[in-house]
C-alpha cells in the first residue's frame, strides 16, 4: 500500500490546518493508520492513530483536545484536522498504516514507529509565533 501526506504549509500560532493522507494499492479498511511528526533534530514521535472502522482512536497527551485524527474508507483517505496550533507542532507530518485493522492494546505498541509497515512522504507544518 502507498500512502502519501498533503496538507502542511506555514500558519501562525493560535491556527488550524488539516492535513489528508491518500492511500493506494490496498483496502483501505483492512489497516490501522496513524500519524507521526518529527522536528528538527528530533526523533520521529507518535502524534495519533486510528483503526480500521474509524471507531477507535488514540493520541498524544501533547496532542489530545487539538487534534483530531479521522477517516473515509471511501475516499481511501486518512485526516488530521489540527486546531489551536503552537510552535512547538513544527515538524514534517508523516502517516503510516499497519497491515491489521484492530489498534493494539498496548499503548506502547500503538506508539511506536516499528508497529507500522507502511511509510510515505511526510508533509511539512511550521506554526510561528
Amino acid at each position: 500500500v502507498q500512502l502519501q501526506a498533503s496538507g502542511g504549509g506555514s500558519v501562525q500560532a493560535g491556527g488550524s490546518l488539516r492535513l489528508s493522507c491518500a492511500v493506494s494499492g490496498g483496502t483501505f479498511s483492512r489497516y490501522a493508520g496513524a500519524w507521526f511528526r518529527q522536528a528538527p533534530g528530533k526523533e520521529r514521535e507518535f502524534v495519533a492513530t486510528i483503526s480500521g472502522s474509524g471507531a477507535s482512536t488514540f493520541y498524544a497527551g501533547s496532542v489530545k483536545g487539538r487534534f483530531t485524527i479521522s477517516r473515509d474508507n471511501a475516499k481511501n483517505t486518512m485526516y488530521l484536522q489540527m486546531n489551536s496550533l503552537e510552535p512547538e507542532d513544527t515538524a514534517v507530518y508523516y502517516c503510516p498504516a499497519r497491515e491489521n485493522p484492530i489498534l493494539s492494546p498496548s499503548m506502547r505498541q500503538r506508539n511506536s514507529i516499528n508497529e507500522y509497515e507502511y511509510w510515505g512522504h511526510g508533509t511539512l507544518v511550521t506554526v510561528s509565533s
